[in-house]
């Protein structure tokens, strides 16, 4: 692919949480300049086009004619990730696709298969990975300071089965359910702190409230080719916030006072609930960094885990507290990735084929939890080896 040349002209498909979370980044960076934006409210995308002067269309279709159009973000529902990625890449844009990339390992490869025939740059949208306390983990693990990773642990305790949902986000067959929507993220920190090259996976998947389908937290054991062993539990039914285990810290660096069990009501209104989370979307002004839950990593040579000012390293040298900057939200890594990778400057990771096999881990982890079996892996490789653009 030649490298992109002059400022990059993108727009947003989806104006929900996720897409709205890289409009701060994309207006604060000057490489690149948001033009264009669509969701079928139109009531939400003509009021945001009016704030933010671009041009608001009705869905993709129409918006991937707008003049000049370089890149598209995908930020809408799962079961539309296939068809609108699969029509972007075709039309000549580079994309960022939002988790999990498709519903099905084979709508994942039709979709890397036509960013590498239309030679066009994808990348999937895993954002947690992109933390700093995260990043930093992997920064000191790849040192080999405190030798080879052996274990990972990684628990969250959310409200998230009672958040407002759409039929699709209930329903593990359209992409719906934590272990697609959460454990994405789960699975892609672990793959990426543990160098990558899973080798399969045993779980435990549950669905325990007869009024709210839907599969809703789960308990994940992944053994890598090395040896070193993860562990990663979600529970959403909205019983112990994970703030408790966090030092009061949420998910995206706020302080989150302790919280009595969840009601376990849903909203009625469901558009109106997901139009209200959606504008509250802007992470820059955190105080603190963003916890997807409580990551610790066990070495030879001693742990790390994370804090609300960075990571806490316990070695034989002792215990060093790192502190890191705030207000370095995960979107604009994301966005610096892409953008990098366009100008030809690194090779691009969270990458079409990254984001297939992370994907297969989430099937996997499904097919595990009803049959009871190991499940063996089949896309995945090394880090070292993540050199492939799509």
């Amino acid at each position: 692919m030649t490298p992109h040349a002059g400022i990059l002209r993108i727009g947003i498909a989806g104006l929900g949480t996720a897409g709205r979370a890289f409009i701060p980044p994309i207006l604060a960076d000057g490489r690149v300049k948001l033009t264009a934006i669509a969701d079928p409210d139109q009531a939400v995308t003509q009021e945001m086009a009016r704030s933010i002067d671009v041009t608001g269309y009705d869905g993709l279709g129409s918006m991937l004619h707008h003049p000049g159009l370089h890149a598209v973000i995908i930020a809408t529902p799962t079961p539309m990730h296939a068809p609108h990625a699969m029509a972007a890449l075709n039309a000549g844009k580079h994309v960022i696709l939002e988790k999990p990339m498709a519903i099905d390992l084979a709508e994942a490869k039709a979709i890397v298969q036509a960013a590498e025939a239309n030679d066009r740059l994808l990348l999937i949208g895993h954002s947690h990975s992109f933390d700093p306390p995260i990043q930093r983990m992997r920064a000191i693990i790849a040192s080999n300071v405190l030798g080879p990773v052996r274990m990972i642990q990684t628990a969250a305790y959310t409200d998230w089965v009672y958040r407002p949902r759409r039929p699709d986000e209930l329903d593990a067959t359209m992409g719906g359910g934590v272990v697609m929507r959460q454990g994405a993220h789960q699975f892609d920190i672990i793959r990426l702190l543990g160098g990558g090259d899973l080798q399969d996976v045993t779980a435990r998947v549950f669905d325990w409230d007869p009024k709210r389908r839907v599969i809703g937290a789960h308990s994940v054991m992944l053994t890598f080719a090395s040896g070193a062993v993860a562990m990663a539990t979600y529970n959403g039914y909205g019983g112990l916030g994970m703030a408790e285990l966090t030092q009061g810290v949420g998910e995206w660096g706020f302080a989150e006072p302790p919280t009595t069990p969840s009601l376990r009501v849903a909203p009625a209104d469901v558009a109106q609930a997901k139009r209200s989370r959606a504008a509250s979307s802007d992470k820059s002004q955190a105080p603190f960094q963003p916890h997807f839950g409580l990551t610790v990593v066990s070495c030879e040579g001693g742990d790390i885990r994370q804090s609300p000012t960075g990571l806490i390293v316990y070695s034989p040298a002792g215990r060093e507290e790192i502190t890191l900057p705030t207000g370095q939200i995960p979107h604009a890594a994301l966005l610096d990735e892409f953008l990098d990778g366009l100008l030809g400057q690194r090779p691009l990771l969270h990458s079409g084929r990254w984001g297939l096999a992370n994907l297969e881990v989430c099937l996997a982890v499904l097919r595990a939890g009803e049959s009871g079996q190991r499940v063996t892996l089949r896309h995945q490789y090394r880090l070292d080896d993540a050199q492939v653009p799509n």
